[in-house]
């Protein structure tokens, strides 16, 4: 389910209760966590919406939206391409309750310095991130962020000479590790990441 960090801010502060979204059927569980950009939030229920003209403003203020009339536009039926069933998005609207429930663990996990065996262990996990056709890529990309922190994406992508979207995703896998950090504009290698930078070049010298 996609919260953009507009939204999960507000479900993080609880002015931002629910989301609506218009699917086939449920994609989300009653119980289940997501990550956001603002931290994890849980879901608590989810129903089904009938009659989208008994929404009210309240309802659609605590969706994040300014009033019914905007809420009701956003989960109008879209026509899907020919040969598709259905309206896109989904045939059915339903009302996603949902809370904060806490900080990224990520933002904890960076800041750790790890041990001699925690720096093992990152190793693996990476060596097993390189293992890929086009051949090994965290420590060349780890690196670049390092020398270049802040830099936005896509003037990275273009000093590394590779395609945006695809870079973007291998850092979201280093970010999942602790080893970068995320910005409004661009990256930044964490205390977790420069730590095994440094292990790696203490290991090249000797």
């Amino acid at each position: 389910m996609l919260i953009s960090r507009a939204v999960a801010e507000g479900i993080r502060t609880g002015r931002i209760r629910t989301q609506y979204r218009r699917w086939d059927e449920p994609r989300v569980r009653v119980g289940g966590q997501q990550l956001t950009p603002a931290g994890i939030v849980e879901f608590t229920r989810v129903t089904r919406v009938n009659d989208l003209a008994r929404l009210t403003d309240t309802a659609a203020r605590a969706a994040g939206m300014r009033d019914a009339a905007a809420l009701r536009r956003a989960l109008a039926p879209r026509d899907r391409p020919r040969g598709e069933r259905g309206s896109r998005g989904g045939a059915h609207v339903y009302r996603v309750h949902l809370r904060w429930v806490g900080e990224d663990p990520r933002i904890a996990l960076r800041e750790q310095i790890p041990d001699e065996a925690g720096l093992v262990e990152i190793a693996r996990r990476l060596a097993r991130l390189d293992a890929r056709r086009t051949g090994a890529w965290t420590r060349e990309i780890l690196e670049w962020i390092r020398a270049n922190p802040h830099v936005v994406s896509t003037v990275l992508a273009a000093q590394r000479q590779v395609e945006v979207l695809p870079m973007k995703a291998d850092i979201r896998k280093l970010k999942s590790l602790g080893l970068t950090i995320s910005h409004e504009v661009g990256y930044e290698i964490s205390p977790r990441g420069r730590a095994y930078l440094d292990w790696l070049e203490a290991a090249n010298r000797h």
